[in-house]
């Protein structure tokens, strides 16, 4: 049965397994020109932060991966839900690592985000206040005549992370929306059409597209390259992968949670706990801070964790306490909080 999973979640990278899922469904198929030349960046220091040096990576439990895998089959979103230090956000840099997908795109959500900031922003002051200078005669950038300075649209619009993530491209981009359920009450209706379609129009290039030599403008990307939009409207080829992450916060309209695969992670323990600890101290390093490892395991208050807090508490005894000593336990302690919460 396992072998039709495309991801495993056991930290080894295998560049050709995303090649192996099927065609989508025909409800779930998006028919935008491939982009041949557009670099993929590779995974990047946000990913290294998450997921350590060294596998293997935070492994998952079955059902876990049966439902990542449904989300890839699908081509649908992945709503993964769970409390803070869960994994949620960890999700994503492990699917762009071990299916070689390169840079994970991120999108922080604050209750002030609106969804064109994901798609794309348009800078027109500064468009502005080129074309003023140019006029002027005077540049502001050495070496560069005023009066051939570049004030061309497309160098004034720059895709956000969900719009840099809808570039037709072959493989999926892996996209990770997070902390959704801090989102103003608007955001999840307005991400229903863009999921659904595959597509966003930017009508700052759609009103000059019909000009000459403006059908097709190059625009900034997420990750700092310029990539061409034809006739103003980005339309995806392989839909990305969507990792959105929620604490819980709030309750979400039953037409997005209709259309996206939800997962609930529970706070790592046991052989998720053991992997996480060895990926960033290497291995056997949960063996050898078997007495921390123990410490952040027993909540007798039932209050759940975030495992960062037993990283923290390892980091920092491994430089100053010796192992054994009582100052370990004490710096564990206060890293992670009283076990007890009637203790001081």
């Amino acid at each position: 049965m396992s072998e039709w999973l495309v991801y495993r979640g056991n930290g080894e990278p295998a560049p050709g397994r995303i090649d192996l899922l099927p065609e989508p469904p025909d409800w779930r198929r998006f028919d935008g020109e491939p982009l041949d030349e557009y670099p993929v960046p590779d995974i990047d220091s946000a990913s290294v932060r998450r997921l350590g040096k060294r596998p293997p990576l935070p492994v998952q439990d079955a059902r876990t991966i049966e439902l990542i895998n449904a989300a890839l089959y699908l081509r649908r979103p992945l709503l993964v839900t769970g409390e803070p230090g869960s994994g949620k956000s960890t999700l994503a840099h492990a699917l762009a690592h071990e299916l070689a997908l390169g840079r994970v795109l991120h999108w922080p959500v604050v209750s002030r985000t609106e969804l064109k900031s994901g798609l794309y922003a348009y800078d027109a002051i500064a468009r502005l206040q080129d074309a003023q200078i140019s006029r002027s005669g005077v540049s502001a950038e050495p070496g560069v005549d005023a009066g051939r300075q570049d004030v061309s649209l497309g160098r004034y619009i720059r895709l956000g992370p969900l719009g840099t993530a809808l570039l037709p491209s072959k493989r999926p981009r892996v996209l990770l929306i997070d902390e959704l359920d801090k989102s103003d009450i608007d955001l999840p209706n307005d991400l229903l059409n863009v999921m659904e379609e595959g597509e966003y129009a930017i009508p700052e290039l759609e009103r000059i597209s019909d000009r000459p030599a403006q059908a097709t403008v190059e625009v900034l990307t997420d990750d700092g390259l310029r990539a061409p939009v034809t006739a103003g409207r980005v339309r995806c080829c392989a839909f990305p992968i969507i990792v959105m992450t929620s604490n819980g916060e709030r309750e979400f309209p039953a037409p997005l949670l209709r259309r996206c695969i939800q997962l609930h992670l529970d706070p790592p323990r046991g052989k998720r706990l053991a992997a996480m600890v060895q990926a960033h101290f290497g291995e056997g390093a949960d063996r050898t801070n078997r007495d921390l490892v123990d410490l952040f395991s027993t909540d007798s208050a039932g209050v759940p964790r975030p495992a960062d807090q037993l990283l923290n508490a390892i980091f920092l005894t491994h430089h100053v306490a010796p192992p054994n000593s009582p100052q370990r336990t004490e710096l564990a302690r206060m890293l992670m909080g009283s076990l007890d919460p009637g203790q001081g």
